[in-house]
């Protein structure tokens, strides 16, 4: 592979639906572009440093992985991933309203992974 792309340990792909959504790639479009700007560097650092720990990665069981983000004015998002022959699946991103992640947020990237292992 030539270029940036062969320094990456963990390039990322997004998770594309049967009806050809790519859900992450859409939510973060829907971003102002500063918040956009800090995701999109949050998950280069996965890519280019994986495997990372707290405080940017969390494991949240299931082979699920979440990205930890700060925006800014106090907001915070996730980026839900799972790893799969190399690559960073991005699954589900969302500006995180809790403390805890909301059950059906984890249960629909549960879902996304099980629809992209088969």
């Amino acid at each position: 592979m030539a270029g940036p792309l062969r320094f990456k340990k963990l390039p990322a792909i997004f998770y594309r639906s049967k009806m050809g959504a790519e859900p992450v790639r859409e939510w973060l479009w829907e971003l102002p572009p500063d918040d956009r700007r800090v995701v999109g560097f949050e998950i280069a650092t996965v890519e280019f440093g994986w495997p990372l720990g707290m405080p940017l990665c969390r494991s949240l069981g299931g082979g699920l992985w979440e990205v930890r983000i700060r925006l800014n004015r106090g907001r915070i998002a996730r980026v839900i991933f799972f790893v799969s022959d190399g690559h960073m699946i991005l699954l589900h991103g969302f500006e995180k309203k809790s403390q805890k992640i909301p059950q059906f947020e984890l249960e629909l990237a549960l879902k996304r992974k099980s629809e992209y292992e088969q």
